[in-house]
This record gives C-alpha cells, structure tokens and sequence, in this order.
C-alpha cells in the first residue's frame, strides 16, 4: 500500500459520504433499535476552536459506536442564535472596535473584503456558521445527519418554541411578577448567562443595608451601608467613603438617602422610587460623624481610596475587631497624619479608635484572643492592606468566625449564639425596626457581551415557576432515572433542581421568539433551548408543511396523539411516527458548567411536556479544554482553529489526541509535541497494517457477519502463540466494548490501540511471522482492531478495512469476543514465557553476558505441593494459616525453614490474582510450557536451551535448581 497521507485520505472519505448521504437517518423496521445522540448546538457568535471539536467529537464517536452494534442513529447538529451575543458583536464589528476586528481577522482569519457580510446578524451568523463550524465538522468527519440542522429564529422553529410557552403557560408553570435579573445598562435589558463576557459564574447576594443616621444643614438623611455580616454591627468603630467619588443625595421611597451615583441607579432598577435631589462629592461625607442605628454610637467618617463607589451603596463600615481588612486599614488611616489633616479630621481623635470586640471563637487549635482580627494579621506577619495574604486571612477568620463566633452578651436574646445560627434571625428582627434595609449585588463584576455594565435589577417580568413542589419532584424522578456520566453529576443535578427558584425567560430585544401574548419580549437563549432535541426529529419534513399550519393543535396532535385534539392534521401524525421512532433521547453531551442551567432546564421541561417514556435516558458531561496548559482564549488568539490541526496532523490524528488525552468528563490539554506524536504512532500503526494488507491472499474477510471467525478458519494448527495473542484480543474486545457502553473514550481507545500495541510487539517478537497460521492470526487481529477503532479514527480505518477486506470499517459489525479464543490456561503460560524472557534479558544485561547454554529450572513437586496449599488457602489467606495447612504434611514440615520461606513467597505472588487465573496456574505444566518455548529463546539469546525439573536429575553445575519458585524458574547461563 501507499504511505500514509491523511489529508488526501480524508478528503476521499469526506466526498463519499456526503456524495452518498451516509448519516442520513430514516426510521426503518419498528423493531429495530434506534439510538439518538444530541449535543448542545453552536452558539456561532465567534468561530470554531479545537476545545469545540473535542465536544462534537466525543458523541461522533459514541453515534459510531451504536452504528457498528447495529442500532439506526440519528446524530443531529442545529445552530443556537437567539438572544444579543450577535447582535453585540455585529456593533462591535460596525464601531470598528479594534479588538473584535483583530479576533476576527487575526484569530478567526476572516477576509478583509468579507467583514462587510457580517455586518447584519445573520450575515455574522451564518458566516461562521458555514466556514467555521460546519467546515470544522465535516473535516473532522463527523457522522451528522444535515438535513435536519435548523436556525432558533427559523419561522417553523418558532413556532415549535410558541406552542411550547403556550403550552407551559397553560400549565401554570409560567408566573409574572417582580423579580431579580442581570441587567445590562447599555443594552437596558435582562441578559442571562450566555450573553456574558465576563462574570458568567457571578451569583446574586443580598447585601444588608445598615441604616445610619446623619443630620446634613438641618435634614435627616440616611447614609446605608452594605455588609455580608449584619450582626457585626455592634462592633463598627467608624466608616470609609471614597472622597473623589461621585454621590448624591437622593429621595429614595420617601426618605433622604447618600449614596454613590452608581448605587442611586441601582436602586432605581431594583424597584425603589429614587429622584436625585443633589449631586455631591465624597469629600462632603468625610470627617462627618453618622449615627449607628442598633448602638446609637456616633462614627466618624475617614477617607478611603480602596472604597468601590460601585458597589453596593459605596460607603462602608468598619468593624477592626472582626475585619482583617478593616483593622490594617484603621492601623494606616492612624499613621497617616498628613492625610488625615489634609480633610480636616484630628489625627488624635482617629487616634483614639480601638477595636470593640462582639465574640469570642470557640477554638481548640488556635487562640484567637479577644481582637482576633489583630491575631490573624500578626500571625501571618501582615504589615500593609497591599499584601495578599490579607484576602486569605479575613476569609478564612470570616468563615471561623461564622462556624465557631459565639455572641457577646450585648446581643441581648442573641448572647452566646452562634453567628451561624443567628444571623438570619437578628438581620431579620432589626429589618423589622427599620434599622436595616436590603440591596443586591453580584459576587463579582458581570460585563454584558455588548461591553455594558450588568447589574442587579428587579423587573416586572415572566418568570418558569421552577420552584413549584411537584415540578421539582418531577425532575427529581427523571434524574434518579437518568444514566449520569460520571455517577458523581446525578448529585449536582439534584441539588440545583432543589435551589433552582424562579428563572426570568423574556428579554426585550433580540433574535428569537416573541413571546406568544406579548410580543414586546423575546424568549431568552437558556428558555428557548429545552426540548428542541425534539425538534430535530422532524426539522427536514417540517419543511414542506406551510408556517401558517403550524398552530397549536398541529404541535399537540404531533408529540400528545390524535386524542389531543377534535380534528388532528394527518400530517401531525405522520410526523409523530417519526418522533416516537426516535424519542426519547439516548445521550446527551454536554459542559459541566451547563449542569445549573440547561441540562437542568432540560430535566424541568422533559418532565413536565412529556410522558416518562419520553424522558432523557442519559447525560454524559465534557470538561474543559486547555491549549498548552493555559485556558483557551479567543479574545487573546490562544487558540487552535480545526483547519489549522486538521492541515498540519490530519483529521483522524486530531480525533485520536482529542478522544484519548482524557476521558469526556475530565479536562484535556492540547499540546503539539503530543499530538505529532500521535500523527507518528498512526504513521506507524498503518505502516504495520499496510504489511499484513499486502500479505493477504484474498479480499475477502477473515471474520463473517456476526464478527467472528466463521467465515475464515485458520489454514493450519495455530501455535500457542497464536492462541494467546488471539485470548487477548478477546479480552481487549470485552474492554474497548464496556468502556464505550460507559462513553469511556479514553479507556476504548487506550485498550485498542495503545494497549494491544504491547500485545502485538511481543507476539512479532515471539512467533515466526512466516507461517500461514501467523499471517491469517495477523490478519484477524487487524481486522478486529480496525473495527474497533473505527469510531476514533474512520479515515484510516475505513480505507484499511475496505483494501483487507472489500467493506468499510463502519460498515463491519462491531466485534463480539469469541469465546473459542478465549483461554486464561494459555494466558498464563504465555505469561510464564515472557516473565523467564525478561528475567534472563536483565541477567544478560547485568552480568554482560553472551551465554552459549541457557538452562531454565522448574520447581520441584514439593513446591507445587506448597502451590496447591496457598491457592486452596484463597486470597485473603495469610501466612500463618496456610502453614498451619502445610505443617499437616509429614514430608513438608521437615522441609522446616524453607518451607515458611516458600509461603511467604507464593502468597504475596498469589495476591490479587483472579481464581481463574490461580487454577490455570494450578492446571499448567510449567516445564511443557518452558520446553514448547525453547527454539524461541533459542534465537532471542543465540544459546542452546536446557529445561530441567528440580531434583530429577537435573544438570545443575552452579546449584541454581534449589531458587527455583512456581512459575519463577531459576536460570543459569553458561
């Protein structure tokens, strides 16, 4: 055969199946088994990096998998477009912003005269969606059935989308009210996690707004600060503001509030009446004493440039008993003189705070002592709020504190609580008197992909009820049935079906679908992306009905049956043969990071519009990609586009490096000197197939229909070498099979290339290649291997196993192991030989010998006898009680001292060992073994072989014979 040119290869592969239609799914008989695999459709926002074609390659490979076991396949690929992403990179695009240009010229590779097609959302769109992803996904040589790929803002498809929101809506899952959303500012409307470019795992908190008091030219005004731990409020000793911030004095539900002009907004967005009466400046704040509204202490107000005017209400309080961060902040306002005089604040008077401690730790490891803030900064040697090490002290002094603080008597009813126990309870009380008001914020900046500010807002908005009881118990059922890929992920889906509350769907604005009875609103990207696995099985013949038919009724009489409606269409039913054909859906592929959101939103909305038989049968998650050990990144270019991989390595080398670097769940780390190494070892891998190829006889298979050897039997006596490489292959069948049963792609392919590799260098080592029973076990090895590896590597494979044998790989069925092969007795003895080669191999290299005579010594009957005893004994024998079992035997026990030595000896070597394996150990004739084995180590070390018993006559010239063990011969060279 030719070397080895993947990318000629592969592109005859790609012409012929497409040219025939190869993954095109239909049903066939009703029962035969069909099996539906689905992935999270693109988001073509941007282009295809190798992390993306790890994620469709994954279930390409398990579609493969079923194809060869004989199920009917359908493997479906839509495009996601609804919601801003688009139409914010489309304005990027449009404004000439220089990094957009640059990740879509410099790392994407978009022609200069063809940025003027992106400029509308769907040009942006279907430009990447044509020559990034489907490019990328073909050139990978994935088993995608096209005509059912869709756009979320196609006409049908909406209307599927419409009859779902009706149907919910209907159902009482769907509510209206107030409720806390991201919010873009520059947009002005709620975004979710898809529409974010920074902040995608920022959660909502509810700050406590503490509500102390201050009389401004005659008027009492409100200046409310935020904080985490509202019961450290008795420990305030002052607060912090930025003095070159910007801030206002605003009418907020009645009352005078000062708060930065950020926090004035949000406010406003978080349903609060606010008019700004006046502007002012940080500084106006500074050197004022304000009321604490529980103490009724007076605090003075210090300037502070670390204060964020942004978050929260942007004036905080300080409590350096308690607050690593607060106690060196105090410690430099005090030692800071000059600065203080510069705002007109007495450096004495700052001089005077001191810490007031509110609780005591409960610790038996560590004194805290009464300032535990002091001790946490003094024990790490903390001396400026610059050192990092502050961040680590005051959260984990935070966290002991909330675990371990118990009260001071000043708390009144609360004295001697944990803070664990009674936070929530004396927040609420003092929000009861008026002392306490709340605000949200994210637990980290959130910036919207348009480049906007997000926020915390509260919006009259439709909400999915996901906090209804019997939805949840619902999904619950699902997922106890679901088959979870890894176990560990059917806990995490649990637990957000139980946080998940209330979920925002609409937007009011963006590509997608109007909201059926408001068609102000968009249904948003996470809402919209449910249950259109279902879509997929109907997509190409929803095309030849006209939009118009496609109401409420069409959809009910398709997934719920003629007795949904009066007067079903006959075209819904048609289709609903379809449907049922392929539902429900087998697998699904998707990130780990989509468990809290989509993957449980799919659960919600399965369990609630379809019958159990419908429901997801399983979810298998993806980690992450690296590229070199860092993050991808599209925006700094640190990425890897297919094409790039796909020129330089070929598609099957690409596959191979994605598919066995890791397992689906875990991350993977794409590095170029690994994966040339994998392009060498396929190069090599066809250079050994081409051997046998060419050595064959006839094309015709070696293995019929069922995968076996029935239509091939060896042309003569297979050796025992033969036999063992044969058993082994067997073994490896049975792991490649488990393993992708358990989309184990890392395991399948490990056991069936690398692993068998080991396999096969010592069987070329070891058997004359030249016998005809050599060549057709070559031939059948290959055979099975190609078969097995097909759904990895389809290029190679398909074209090997049509040259050897006239079919494509993926048209071979997947094989079965052949228990006639199968034989742990030769196993073991071949095992035996190849633990005697290594063993003389080292003495040789040791001892730099070049022996002329090689004598094996097998153990004496009397060991065997010993054997016996501990195999009976079992694995989980010890030494003592096998020789209790020993000592029973007159002629053993003489043997004293050796005999104990012996023991010890068999039973570590036995430990472990399957009972199978034990008895063929038992059953076998290690000096046979050993003799059958002589012409081989005859020409591995160019010597003549001598195989003896111990104590028959054995020539033993050295007195080698006595270290003879069962199964660990002794040897002498000469």
């Amino acid at each position: 055969m030719d070397d080895y040119d993947p990318q000629e290869l592969e592109e005859r592969w790609r012409e012929r199946w497409a040219e025939s239609g190869r993954y095109e799914a239909d049903p066939g008989d009703a029962d035969e088994d069909a099996t539906f695999v689905t992935v999270p459709y693109p988001y073509p926002s941007g282009g295809m990096h190798i992390g993306h074609a790890r994620t469709y390659t994954v279930p390409d490979v398990y579609a493969r998998y079923r194809r060869q076991q004989g199920d009917n396949v359908l493997f479906p690929i839509g495009w996601h477009v609804t919601g801003t992403p688009i139409i914010g990179a489309v304005e990027r695009l449009k404004k000439g912003e220089e990094k957009q240009l640059s990740v879509l010229k410099d790392t994407y590779n978009v022609p200069e005269d063809t940025l003027a097609d992106l400029e509308t959302p769907m040009g942006f769109a279907r430009y990447f969606i044509e020559e990034h992803y489907k490019r990328g996904m073909n050139s990978l040589g994935l088993s995608v059935d096209w005509r059912r790929e869709f756009t979320t803002n196609d006409e049908r498809y909406s209307k599927f989308i419409t009859w779902q929101y009706e149907t919910l809506k209907e159902r009482g899952r769907l509510e209206k009210g107030l409720h806390p959303v991201k919010y873009c500012t520059d947009e002005e409307q709620p975004v979710t996690t898809h529409d974010l470019l920074e902040g995608e795992d920022a959660e909502f908190q509810e700050y406590t707004l503490v509500r102390f008091g201050w009389e401004s030219e005659g008027e009492a005004v409100t200046v409310p600060m935020a904080t985490l731990r509202p019961e450290t409020v008795y420990g305030v000793t002052n607060a912090y503001i930025d003095p070159e911030a910007d801030y206002v004095v605003a009418d907020v539900d009645g009352e005078r509030w000062f708060v930065s002009a950020q926090a004035a907004e949000k406010l406003r967005l978080q349903a609060h009446d606010v008019e700004v009466l006046s502007e002012h400046e940080g500084t106006d704040l500074v050197g004022q004493r304000v009321e604490n509204p529980v103490t009724g202490d007076d605090v003075l107000v210090l300037p502070a440039g670390f204060v964020d005017a942004d978050n929260a209400t942007g004036v905080v309080m300080s409590v350096p008993a308690h607050s690593p961060d607060d106690y060196v902040a105090l410690r430099e306002a005090k030692a800071d003189t000059e600065r203080l005089e510069e705002y007109g604040i007495d450096p004495a008077e700052v001089a005077e705070i001191e810490p007031i401690p509110i609780l005591s730790i409960e610790d038996d490891d560590e004194n805290w002592g009464e300032v535990p803030a002091r001790h946490a900064v003094e024990s790490r040697g903390i001396e400026s709020s610059s050192d990092p090490a502050l961040a680590e002290a005051t959260k984990d002094l935070y966290n002991k504190e909330f675990h371990a603080g118990h009260l001071a008597d000043v708390y009144g009813e609360f004295a001697g609580e944990l803070v664990k126990d009674a936070r929530d309870e004396f927040k609420a009380a003092n929000m009861d008197t008026g002392a306490f008001d709340a605000m949200q914020e994210f637990s980290e900046e959130v910036v919207c992909r348009c480049g906007g500010d997000v926020v915390v807002a509260e919006q009259d908005t439709w909400f999915l009820d996901y906090k209804a009881d019997d939805w949840k118990a619902a999904t619950h059922e699902l997922v106890d049935g679901l088959d979870a890929i890894p176990e560990s992920t059917r806990d995490e889906y649990h637990h957000t079906v139980d946080w998940l509350n209330e979920w925002p769907c609409i937007r009011n604005y963006g590509l997608g679908t109007r909201l059926p009875w408001d068609r102000d609103f968009v249904i948003e990207p996470l809402s919209d992306s449910t249950i259109y696995m279902a879509y997929y099985t109907v997509a190409h013949r929803l095309q030849e009905i006209p939009v118009e038919d496609l109401d409420r009724e069409f959809f009910d009489a398709l997934f719920y049956g003629a007795d949904a409606v009066s007067d079903p269409d006959e075209r819904a039913l048609d289709l609903r043969a379809e449907w049922d054909h392929w539902y429900p859906v087998d697998y699904r592929f998707s990130a780990n990071d989509l468990i809290t959101n989509h993957l449980t939103f799919y659960q919600f909305h399965h369990a609630e519009l379809f019958d159990e038989a419908q429901w997801p049968q399983g979810i298998v998650i993806m980690g992450m990609g690296l590229l070199e050990g860092e993050k991808m990144s599209s925006s700094k270019g640190h990425v890897v586009l297919p094409g790039e991989a796909i020129d330089r390595y070929g598609a099957d080398t690409a596959r191979f490096f994605l598919l066995n670097s890791a397992e689906p769940w875990q991350d993977f780390d794409w590095r170029a000197d690994q994966v040339g190494s994998v392009r060498d070892q396929l190069d090599r891998f066809w250079n050994r197939a081409s051997e046998v190829v060419d050595a064959a006889d006839e094309q015709e298979s070696v293995l019929d229909g069922d995968g076996d050897s029935d239509a091939g039997d060896p042309p003569e006596k297979l050796q025992q070498v033969d036999r063992w490489l044969l058993s082994k292959l067997q073994g490896t069948v049975r792991e490649a099979t488990d393993a992708l049963d358990r989309a184990e792609t890392r395991t399948a392919s490990q056991a069936a290339f690398y692993g068998f590799e080991e396999e096969l260098r010592w069987y070329r080592r070891r058997a004359d290649l030249d016998r005809p029973a050599a060549q057709w076990t070559l031939r059948y090895v290959l055979e099975t291997r190609l078969r097995l590896l097909a759904p990895f590597v389809p290029f190679m494979t398909n074209e090997l196993h049509e040259t050897l044998t006239g079919t494509p790989a993926e048209d071979a069925p997947w094989p079965e192991p052949d228990e006639s092969y199968e034989s742990v007795a030769v196993e073991v003895a071949e095992r035996g030989v190849e633990r005697l080669t290594e063993d003389v191999r080292d003495i040789v290299d040791v001892t730099d010998t070049d022996p002329e005579t090689l004598r094996v010594y097998v153990a004496a009957d009397w060991k065997r006898e010993v054997f016996d005893t501990v195999a009976d004994a079992g694995p989980g024998a010890n030494v003592g009680q096998v020789m209790g079992e020993v000592m029973q035997n007159p002629d053993l026990r003489e043997r004293g001292n050796d005999v104990n030595d012996l023991v010890g000896e068999l039973v570590e070597d036995l430990r472990g060992l399957d009972e199978e394996t034990v008895e063929a150990m038992r059953e076998a004739d290690e000096a046979a073994i050993y003799e059958d084995a002589a012409p081989f180590l005859g020409r591995e070390f160019d010597a003549e072989v001598e195989v003896y018993v111990e104590g028959e006559d054995a020539h033993d010239p050295a007195d080698r014979a006595k270290q003879a063990v069962p199964f660990r011969p002794a040897v002498h060279l000469e």
